[in-house]
């Protein structure tokens, strides 16, 4: 019986299926989360999926079975949207990758990205002036227009305004329907909006548009109140799991980079349609937007060519603020509305990490701090008031359970926490969309509820830390082989089985892809650490959906951060997101990280010789020659003998897996 490989997004989990399996079949095969009420009969239409691409794996349509009867004859219940397939209906014939939309998930993504804004001086770049502007009368040549400006001088010195052409007949209604009382928007000298009467309605929309999730925030202009917020998976993962495989899609497909922008855009417009129902305001009141995102994201809401990030000398094609109406980057909100794009600091440090920097204000500290957003290419800050420094380095998709065995995003059912039994090796769980340890009451009927699918970032790495300080896997990541039966051999390597029903298993080769990200971030944190002349760090921030959600201790067990106090150590939330906010809501901020952004050291790790240096001293676990001190003080790190843990309780061994 031939086969084919399936890749399912954005859960992550693939596999081997017979050729001829529906969708439908596959996914529920390999524990994929894809809605259908019908039983697979093509008449509910909640099974709809998109083709999407890997590395190894191009877009290509005839992968799958071309539509049938049951598709091209389609009357069900949901519209098949344009470029989907029924699930139910359509056959892989050869590798494939399926992206499965957020609406035909029965468990939506868990998107974890809320933003902690600190206490600042509103200072909205738009602001709103009511104003009585005095009525024409015989014999006077003033117009309208400038009846208007020189009111909003008289009432509020403002001097030398404009009104932008198109808000000329919105000025001459408004100013009939409210008998000459009217509301001005002005940005920049700029007015921009004309509202008959008093209006105290001033809305903006912050993004963070990361390379898996978007996260958008609604806030009012004149309070600073965020209204709504809403995250969703970013679409472009169906083209491309991390940002340099979607490049490669650019590079390698004719409109590639067009359909990414696309998918990007039409995104970020749905999200301003779910925050505003969400809000009970309309698209209109939205006047300002501002938007955030690693090199490759910011380039593609742009409209810009990824491509050079792709290779050295990784080069942006701008790297300052840029102002731009919404309407040009496919944003529907007010017809004037603008939006902002936080400035990039370097080629792979885009402006979510000058964000993020905007938000945790390292740069207003004595304290040296280590601001790092964990990703598929971590943003690494370094410095304080004096100095600030700052480099990506290449981790992969690793930490977000991508190339993980049993790996997936953190939806409902994913495996986020564990602890480990040093005696026994028996494991605990939590799961995400539970509140229950897998010991217990209550943990069952979770389980029940929201089936175990999988192990997703945080899980992974906490599995992998209890494994090292229950001896289990040695400080070269090697997994022991010990005499208990949660530990089988395969392929001359062994693996440890995490949970039994379904079986979740850590592998050599997981070990070894988490190994392979912790060094790469490790050793960027080292390098600038070199050009910043210390050995120690005051304090580390995690920032990022995956850089919160992990536990410090576990973070630091890895050798994933360099040592430092336990205490000082811990997750700045979405902090990309609450810098989005911060400048959506200060005029004044926007200014300040303009010139901040200037002044930080650009280190590139491509081109340091002591950047692989660093990167193989610290695949160690938890690091070749670090002492870490203060870690040592919190836990007790084992022996590096071969033989430890060896008199642990002796079990019958599983079988060998086929």
């Amino acid at each position: 019986m031939s086969t084919a490989r399936v890749l399912f997004t954005p859960s992550g989990r693939q596999g081997d299926v017979a050729v001829g399996t529906s969708v439908l079949d596959a996914a529920r095969g390999l524990g994929v989360d894809l809605d259908s009420i019908c039983g697979g009969r093509g008449i509910c239409g909640r099974c709809q999926v998109q083709l999407g691409s890997s590395k190894s794996i191009p877009l290509d349509p005839s992968r799958i079975s071309p539509p049938g009867p049951t598709e091209l004859d389609y009357k069900g219940k949901r519209p098949l949207e344009p470029g989907h397939r029924l699930g139910c209906a359509a056959r892989i014939l050869d590798d494939v990758v399926i992206d499965i939309p957020t609406t035909s998930q029965i468990h939506r993504q868990v998107v974890r990205k809320r933003a902690d804004v600190p206490n600042i001086a509103i200072d909205p770049v738009v602001r709103l002036y009511y104003v009585e502007v005095s009525e024409a009368a015989l014999g006077e040549q003033d117009s309208d227009q400038r009846r208007l400006l020189t009111s909003l001088q008289e009432q509020w010195d403002l001097s030398e305004l404009r009104i932008d052409p198109r808000a000329l007949p919105e000025m001459q209604e408004s100013l009939i329907v409210g008998k000459s009382h009217v509301t001005a928007a002005v940005r920049d000298r700029l007015v921009v909006a004309i509202w008959p009467g008093f209006r105290d309605i001033s809305l903006g929309v912050a993004f963070d548009v990361g390379s898996t999730t978007i996260a958008g925030h609604l806030c009012d202009l004149l309070t600073g109140q965020i209204l709504a917020s809403h995250g969703e998976m970013n679409p472009q993962i169906r083209f491309g799991e991390d940002v340099m495989s979607r490049v490669s899609y650019a590079m390698m497909n004719e409109g590639g980079a067009r359909d990414l922008t696309e998918a990007v855009r039409s995104a970020l417009d749905g999200a301003v349609g779910a925050l505003v129902d969400q809000g009970g305001v309309a698209r209109s009141d939205v006047l300002e937007l501002t938007l955030v995102g690693n090199p490759i994201m910011h380039h593609l809401f742009l409209g810009l060519d990824p491509t050079p990030l792709g290779a050295a000398p990784f080069s942006l094609a701008v790297d300052e603020a840029v102002e731009i109406e919404a309407i040009e980057i496919g944003i529907n909100a007010h017809p004037r509305s603008r939006a902002y794009v936080l400035p990039c600091i370097a080629g792979h440090v885009g402006a979510d990490a000058a964000a993020a920097v905007l938000s945790e204000a390292p740069h207003q500290n004595e304290a040296v701090t280590l601001l790092v957003d964990v990703g598929t290419n971590a943003e690494i800050v370094l410095g304080n008031s004096r100095r600030l420094l700052a480099a990506s380095s290449p981790t992969g998709p690793a930490f977000e359970g991508a190339q993980i065995s049993s790996g997936q995003r953190a939806a409902p059912g994913a495996i986020e926490r564990v602890r480990i039994d040093p005696a026994t090796l028996e494991p605990r769980i939590k799961i995400v969309g539970g509140e229950h340890w897998s010991d217990e009451e209550g943990f069952a009927d979770e389980a029940a509820h929201t089936p175990i699918t999988g192990i997703c970032g945080s899980g992974i790495i906490e599995a992998i830390g209890e494994l090292f300080l229950a001896g289990v896997i040695a400080g070269d990541g090697q997994i022991r082989d010990l005499p208990n039966s949660r530990i089988i051999s395969s392929d001359r390597t062994f693996s440890f089985v995490l949970w039994d029903t379904p079986e979740i298993l850590i592998t050599q080769d997981d070990v070894r892809s988490i190994q392979l990200a912790k060094a790469a971030l490790q050793a960027g944190a080292r390098l600038l650490m070199d050009h910043f002349e210390t050995d120690t760090v005051d304090q580390v921030r995690l920032a990022g959906a995956f850089g919160t959600h992990i536990d410090p201790k576990y973070a630091m067990v890895l050798g994933m951060i360099p040592d430092c106090d336990l205490n000082q150590v811990s997750g700045a939330g979405n902090a990309a997101g609450a810098g989005a906010i911060i400048a959506l809501l200060s005029n004044s901020k926007r200014r300040e990280i303009e010139d901040l952004v200037d002044r930080v050291e650009k280190i590139e790790t491509a081109t340091e010789p002591r950047f692989q240096e660093h990167f193989v001293a610290s695949l160690a676990i938890p690091h070749e020659t670090a002492p870490y001190p203060h870690l040592r003080s919190t836990v007790s790190i084992p022996d590096p003998s071969p033989t430890a843990g060896g008199r642990r309780r002796r079990r019958e061994r599983r079988p060998e897996h086929d």
